[in-house]
């Protein structure tokens, strides 16, 4: 029976890959990831670094594995494994099920009674909390918040019932970020948060600040990149 394999990539700077990554990219005989286009460009990126050629390097397959295609892909990624295949799952940027898909995956292969193993490595949340400046002996993730505004409003609310006094940790994507500060605002006050945008990457940046100065940056200059918001929330 084979191993699946959780494997962190880098989330910008690909320096940040660790080496027990790239042996096991480099060895496994499939490779489960959103993108089989970004995938196959950090193979080939890997390769450089390693001083492999393409014709020396091992060619693991690419399978196609993301939020509308994980059902019907996890039973043939199962039998494969059992079929004695190490396969690694990737996501596209950081470490897989972490607001990405994999975490049905990982609960069939223990189900299964498959071996799993996790490579740890790159995580937006970890580098954005350490960059905050903001408590980091308790913090809550919360992904992304919800679509729908009600949805969302009622989370923002219950951030304010929380029993301790907590980090609170967002990701949003560019196109409603301002959104998710207005309805932060209007729930929580113009308090003081830390955005995070590009970590790792030549355009990092990081912003501490009310609500207000970041709204007022970000409706005159296009938010671009992935974000990750942060704040204090709780009793």
């Amino acid at each position: 029976m084979g191993i699946l394999y959780i494997v962190a990539t880098p989330i910008g700077n690909l320096q940040d890959i660790t080496l027990r990554a790239i042996k096991v990219l480099g060895n496994v005989d499939a490779i489960a990831c959103e993108d089989t286009r970004k995938t196959g460009f950090l193979l080939s990126q890997i390769n450089s670094m390693s001083k492999k050629s393409a014709d020396n390097a091992k060619k693991p397959a690419l399978i196609s594995y993301y939020e509308h295609n994980e059902l019907q892909r996890i039973p043939e990624i199962i039998n494969a494994l059992k079929n004695g295949l190490n396969i690694a799952l990737v996501s596209d940027a950081g470490t897989p099920t972490i607001s990405d898909p994999g975490f049905k995956l990982v609960r069939e292969c223990i189900r299964e009674g498959i071996k799993i193993d996790s490579l740890p490595g790159a995580s937006s949340v970890t580098a954005a909390i350490t960059l905050s400046g903001l408590p980091t002996d308790k913090f809550l993730f919360m992904g992304f918040p919800p679509q729908k505004p009600g949805h969302r409003k009622t989370l923002f609310e219950n951030l304010t019932k929380l029993p301790i006094k907590t980090t609170i940790v967002l990701f949003e994507s560019p196109h409603h970020l301002i959104r998710t500060l207005e309805g932060l605002k209007e729930v929580l006050g113009d308090i003081n948060i830390v955005i995070c945008r590009e970590l790792t990457k030549i355009f990092q940046e990081v912003r501490r600040e009310n609500i207000s100065k970041s709204l007022e940056h970000f409706e005159k200059t296009n938010p671009k990149g992935e974000f990750v918001i942060l704040f204090n929330s709780g009793a």
